[in-house]
């Protein structure tokens, strides 16, 4: 009798589901969004080779976005003259993943986020030119 593997998650949630709002704006001109957070833990040794406790260190959240450059060009002209990406204050990123097939919407939010820079990379062969932009932010919410 061959055996049925049930595929119970059905259509997954991909790309084509993520909203990201950005300045108080849903962003479409992205490529990539990369945010996560840790806290540095580590075992602690006493007697014997085996840990007795640990320590825990500092919450550590990172967020980086990829804009097109059109979508930065947006963003620039929206800023006062002579006000740069990094002179924006603190500002939060909400980003929503919508199921594809139950509509259920899983939204993280990026508090606090600033810029670091602006750079441009073209690159020959590429039909578009895409910037990856690091940020902090201090800290995040996931799935509210």
């Amino acid at each position: 009798m061959p055996t049925t593997v049930k595929n119970y998650l059905g259509k997954l949630t991909g790309w084509n589901q993520v909203t990201m709002n950005f300045l108080g704006r849903d962003v479409v001109g992205i490529d990539e969004i990369d945010y996560g957070d840790n806290t540095a833990k580590e075992n602690a040794y006493g007697a014997g080779g085996m840990p007795v406790g640990w320590t825990e260190g500092n919450y550590e959240p990172r967020f980086a976005v990829s804009f097109y450059d059109e979508e930065m060009q947006a963003i620039q002209r929206a800023l006062p003259p002579g006000k740069r990406v990094q002179d924006i204050e603190p500002f939060d990123v909400v980003v929503q993943y919508a199921h594809p097939q139950t509509g259920i919407i899983v939204t993280d939010i990026i508090h606090n986020v600033q810029l670091l820079g602006r750079a441009k990379n073209p690159k020959q062969s590429e039909g578009k030119m895409t910037n990856k932009y690091d940020c902090i932010c201090s800290h995040i919410t996931w799935g509210k």
